[in-house]
């Protein structure tokens, strides 16, 4: 029988080793979504510095749909992030809740057990019936095992002693993580609750916007015109030079050309290309704060769902005196200086072009070696809307490449 209990309690005191193993996997999926939530409300915070002019009415109905659009999807994001992690907290608060009942159920069979076990105790204390209990022995060996028979006695009453101490002291643990739990539940709720109210507000600023616009849809459409005429002219003037810059590189070789859109690569552009590729997903961001404003590729009209649009790179917004800087080691092979535009740097990596575009002052030239992290040139603030952005493009050769894959979450 006491062989029996024994091993109750150790599958009991190996549950409670498991358990913690359990909370820190949860404590840890916690930390997480606590970790996005942040950096979605950081990016919302961004969002209001970065595309939201000083002054709105100076920024154009398009720029300010776009910041609507981003913010709304932020916001959405948030919201779903933070009903996950109440929705864990439910979890963990119910499984704290099965625990302390089964805790106190325990506690309240070890008490029990105990107590009948100091009761029989009790009335064979003395210590002459104990010392009768050995010699009233056949033989030695019984002898032997009615000493060791009282030894495990009193080591198993040791036992439920400290096992009544550790059921205890969880049992208070559990009801204080529970209402910890409850509080931090409470909270959530809350921000959620504020989260969808500035949503609601958002959307309701959207459809006003969307109304204005739809008013006056001449003016929309020329000004999408306007931007996509731009974007082609950046993209033409990127093709061009970097068709130009592999022209000139395989030149230098002195090898016949076996295909005109594709770098021949030297023993030491071939070792650079490897380590680009390595750090696929890890490059750093190429200025050192902000977000992404327009990600790469089709991408539907804000306005108009129906209309798409093709983004052949990012464009980051940032602060105003913000710094473009190399995001890989490499060599300066162009200057990009768009008519009616601003000026741009493309560097290769190898086979790989990173071009940076929309700088207003550049602190390179064509044929510098660059490192990571070199600075390129100041990014351009436009003093109508007060944004400054950044354009970023990334190619393979003349291949496209999305520079969100590349980049470390960009």
């Amino acid at each position: 029988m006491i062989f029996k209990k024994r091993n109750i309690f150790l599958f009991a005191f190996m549950v409670l080793c498991i358990a913690p193993e359990i909370t820190f996997a949860q404590t840890e999926e916690q930390r997480s979504l606590e970790a996005k939530r942040e950096k979605l409300q950081n990016e919302i915070r961004d969002i209001n510095r970065l595309l939201f002019a000083e002054k709105k009415e100076r920024g154009s109905v398009l720029d300010q749909m776009e910041a609507l659009d981003k913010k709304i999807t932020v916001r959405q994001q948030l919201i779903r992030v933070t009903n996950q992690q109440s929705n864990l907290l439910n979890r963990q608060i119910n499984a704290n809740i099965k625990n302390i009942s089964k805790l106190r159920k325990d506690l309240k069979t070890l008490k029990d057990d105990y107590g009948l076990m100091i009761q029989k105790s009790y009335q064979n204390r003395s210590k002459q019936s104990r010392l009768m209990f050995l010699l009233s022995s056949e033989d030695f060996f019984q002898a032997f095992k009615r000493l060791q028979y009282m030894k495990q006695y009193t080591d198993y009453r040791r036992d439920q002693g400290e096992q009544i101490v550790i059921k205890t002291d969880d049992l208070a643990r559990l009801n204080k993580d529970l209402n910890e739990e409850r509080k931090v539940k409470e909270v959530l709720i809350k921000q959620n609750r504020k989260a969808k109210d500035q949503l609601f507000k958002e959307i309701q600023s959207q459809k006003e916007l969307l109304a204005s616009i739809r008013q006056n849809e001449t003016k929309y459409a020329s000004s999408i015109k306007k931007k996509e005429k731009e974007a082609k002219k950046i993209d033409k003037q990127i093709d061009k030079l970097i068709r130009s810059a592999i022209a000139a590189a395989n030149k230098k070789t002195g090898k016949k050309v076996i295909n005109k859109s594709k770098f021949m690569l030297t023993p030491e552009a071939t070792i650079v290309a490897h380590n680009f590729t390595a750090n696929k997903g890890k490059m750093i961001w190429p200025v050192e704060k902000g977000i992404k404003s327009q990600g790469f590729g089709v991408y539907r009209d804000p306005i108009y769902p129906g209309i798409k649009h093709e983004s052949n790179g990012v464009i980051i917004a940032t602060d105003e005196g913000a710094i473009a800087r190399s995001i890989f080691e490499g060599e300066v092979i162009a200057i990009l200086s768009v008519p009616g535009g601003n000026k741009g740097i493309q560097i290769k990596h190898g086979n790989f072009i990173s071009t940076y575009y929309n700088l207003s002052e550049l602190y390179v030239k064509k044929g510098d070696r660059v490192d990571i992290k070199t600075r390129l040139g100041k990014v351009y603030t436009n003093r109508s809307n007060g944004q400054t952005r950044l354009k970023f493009y990334l190619y393979e050769d003349t291949s496209k490449l999305n520079p969100e894959e590349w980049v470390y979450q960009l």
